[in-house]
């Protein structure tokens, strides 16, 4: 009896680590061609097909941080001026190994940049004015974001297998769904919140371009919007730059 429990064990291991086995495209004789990690090769709710090409990097998300040049100088922000896009695309291999394919899809970007200041719509609502002095009272900080949608287009080169290094280059267009600029102060009851939406000349069409440069499901990230926040000629002329590490979970 304890010889058949043991024999059960082991096969039942052996099945465990056969099944952990990655599929690296490299040859027939692979102990598995089941793909396992975290929604890496899944497709659906079973394994691929060996002749079908895999697919790569259809979502990612891009952790930032997040600067602005033009009239503020680069890096002049917090730290912790952080944000986050999330990318569905579809993967489109162009060669019989996927080394080489289009990306293309939808994306979320939402950015927020801790600056000291002021941002606020002129007294006349027609322009967007920027003032770096002190302004009638103090705080403790201060948060200038947006959201936007946008459809990106990369052109993705790759070396063969699973384990694979990559560089994706390309450019996306989008709709500015708004901005913010967000005032905190501490006062004795607690915390002042000042939110302000109010800016009249938002630059709602946006492009730029962007590159991936990484290992496997991990890479180096970097964006910079090509035309400017705000769109008057009397308004401060400010380019979104994002720098950060993206994560393809699929």
């Amino acid at each position: 009896m304890k010889n058949r429990a043991l024999h059960i064990f082991i096969l039942f291991l052996f099945t465990k680590l056969s099944v952990l086995a990655q599929y690296d495209s490299e040859g027939t004789n692979e102990i598995s061609r089941f793909k396992p990690g975290t929604l890496w090769y899944l497709d659906g709710w079973q394994p691929t097909k060996t002749d079908k090409i895999r697919k790569y990097d259809r979502l990612i998300f891009d952790v930032t941080y997040n600067t602005w040049n033009g009239d503020k100088k680069l890096f002049s922000n917090s730290w912790n001026s952080i944000g986050i896009n999330s990318n569905l695309y579809f993967d489109i291999p162009l060669n019989a190994n996927n080394t080489i394919s289009v990306g293309t899809g939808i994306g979320h970007q939402f950015y927020r940049l801790q600056y000291n200041g002021l941002i606020k719509s002129d007294p006349s609502g027609t322009f967007t004015q920027m003032n770096d002095s002190l302004t009638t009272y103090t705080f403790d900080k201060r948060f200038f974001g947006g959201n936007n949608i946008y459809v990106p287009i990369e052109l993705r080169f790759r070396s063969k297998g699973w384990k694979h290094f990559k560089f994706h280059i390309g450019g996306k267009i989008g709709y500015q769904l708004g901005l913010y600029n967000k005032t905190i102060s501490k006062t004795a009851e607690g915390k002042d919140i000042f939110i302000n939406r109010g800016f009249p000349d938002i630059t709602r069409l946006t492009y730029g371009a962007h590159l991936r440069i990484g290992y496997r499901n991990w890479s180096l990230y970097g964006a910079y919007h090509l035309n400017t926040i705000f769109k008057n000629a009397n308004s401060p002329k400010l380019n979104l730059l994002q720098i950060g590490i993206s994560i393809s979970l699929f």
